[in-house]
């Protein structure tokens, strides 16, 4: 496989190859030197000589960052080869201690000039190269540690599908699905009460002839979210962000945040210094969607909806 035609994409392939390569040639070095190892071993058999002492499966599947059953594994391989014994603890007798064999210890003494000719073999190596590869695995691990491989690349998914997303004004043509998405949600955890059926059934008279504004998310010819900014009028705030609603097949994929995003940007091309919005604290996601946004808590006046038991505003600079 020419793994340079596919790119980084193929990195756990090519590391894998790689490792087999390698520890092809381990086996050999083992054989080389007479040693009685199996290279899958070496981890395990390192950390026991050097630490001469005793220690339980747990200990070294930590130590050596190996899963639990795979030490169990390794370490009956090597019981049966005798170069370990296993022993139950004194004060846990659900545990058992594992240390070298007299056998084990003959090796850990028989391999050091294997571990000097091996290791110079591998800095030689590494001078060779322009990227040390040790180095830059070290920073990868230590990377990955930090944010997991598959965290990665749901952030890159959403980045993609973000980009394939196109927000656009309101026109009748909507209507249906505004009406639509804001229904389902609601019903999913509330009632629909009256003020809300007179603004989805006329939003073209309950919102924009009142100076709002509705903005709708398309994916290719799909809406799959919308957000209104209503005209507020005798308050301090200029508009409410409201009617927030995102197809459950398409949650989970930023379009709120970019939705949000999209209908505070508008308020500002309005003139907008000061927005609010009202929600119900057990929609924790849109309630963590706001205070992405920069929305907080406040308390201010009468809410007309039963489901409101939070009120936050933005100022916007």
């Amino acid at each position: 496989m020419n793994f340079d035609k596919i790119g980084e994409m193929a990195l756990g392939s090519r590391l894998r190859a790689l490792s087999d390569k390698v520890t092809k040639d381990a086996e050999q070095i083992y054989n080389l030197y007479n040693v009685e190892l199996k290279p899958k071993w070496f981890p395990v058999f390192y950390f026991l000589s050097s630490q001469k002492k005793k220690a339980s499966i747990t200990l070294i599947a930590k130590e050596i960052n190996q899963s639990h059953p795979s030490i169990i594994k390794i370490v009956r391989e090597m019981s049966k080869a005798k170069l370990v014994q296993e022993q139950k603890d004194k004060l846990d007798g659900r545990k058992n201690n594992i240390s070298l064999t007299e056998k084990g210890y003959d090796i850990s003494i028989k391999i050091e000039k294997q571990y000097v000719d091996v290791e110079n073999a591998i800095k030689n190596t590494l001078e060779q190269t322009n990227h040390n590869i040790w180095l830059a695995i070290q920073e990868f691990e230590y990377l990955l540690n930090e944010k997991s491989l598959l965290t990665r690349v749901i952030e890159q998914k959403k980045i993609r599908q973000s980009s394939e997303i196109n927000i656009v004004p309101y026109s009748n043509e909507y209507h249906f699905a505004f009406k639509k998405l804001n229904e389902e949600w609601i019903t999913t955890y509330f009632k629909l009460e009256d003020i809300d059926k007179k603004t989805l059934d006329n939003p073209e008279d309950s919102i924009l002839k009142k100076g709002g504004e509705i903005l709708v998310a398309k994916q290719e010819n799909e809406v799959i979210g919308v957000c209104a900014l209503i005209k507020m009028k005798h308050t301090k705030y200029d508009y409410e962000l409201a009617k927030m609603a995102v197809s459950p097949k398409s949650q989970g994929k930023g379009i709120g945040y970019l939705l949000g995003k999209s209908i505070v940007e508008k308020a500002k091309s309005l003139g907008a210094s000061n927005l609010y919005l009202e929600s119900n604290t057990i929609l924790k996601p849109a309630i963590s969607l706001y205070e992405k946004l920069g929305f907080q808590k406040v308390v201010d006046h009468h809410s007309p909806y039963e489901r409101c038991n939070i009120q936050m505003e933005l100022k916007i600079n």
